[in-house]
């Protein structure tokens, strides 16, 4: 009998975990836990960059596809501002391209149809330059009030996004010259 109970103790005391092991186990256990949960947080955060990065690529590219086209088609500058460019539509009707910066988006209105072209922009820019370029790489700006003179419009804007509330590396640069054929 006495071997028995011997035996028997000795089970009780090897079937369980000590406090040592059990917090040991409950550190790794949180330490793997937290791993996955960064990564997870990183993967969704890429997604979202790529995402954005998706979208704002799409809607620089329409924007600067419409503008190309009307700018293109237009019979004159009618007058220019570094936000706000306004011409004569090759149907005769006003066309408005204008970005305000308090909203942060760009416009066109063409008649009394009015486009927001772009949204969350940062900056944006307009520059005019006669058609004759000095040097092959380079054009002359045009002089204060001569827009008649006006054949080659400069654009450049930085559009961006937020992740998760805060501005990180999802911005959009696009820059184009666009001669006018009228």
């Amino acid at each position: 009998m006495r071997l028995n109970l011997s035996i028997s103790s000795h089970r009780r005391q090897s079937a369980g975990l000590s406090i040592l092991e059990m917090m040991i186990a409950m550190t790794l256990g949180t330490l793997l836990l937290a791993g996955m949960a960064s990564f997870g947080i990183y993967t969704a955060r890429s997604f979202v960059a790529t995402g954005n990065y998706a979208d704002l690529d799409q809607a620089s590219r329409n924007s600067l596809d419409i503008m190309t086209r009307d700018i293109r088609e237009s019979r004159a500058l009618t007058a220019f501002a570094t936000n706000k460019l306004t011409f004569i539509a090759d149907n005769n009707q006003t066309l408005v391209f204008y970005f305000n910066p308090s909203t942060s988006e760009l416009t066109r209105q063409k008649g009394n149809d009015i486009t927001v072209l772009l949204e969350q922009c940062d900056y944006l820019n307009f520059k005019v330059y006669q058609r004759s370029p000095s040097n092959g790489f380079s054009f002359y700006p045009v002089q204060s009030n001569r827009w008649e003179m006006a054949k080659l419009v400069d654009v450049s804007w930085i559009c961006s996004r937020k992740i998760l509330g805060e501005k990180v590396n999802t911005e959009s640069v696009q820059t184009a010259k666009i001669v006018m054929r009228n």
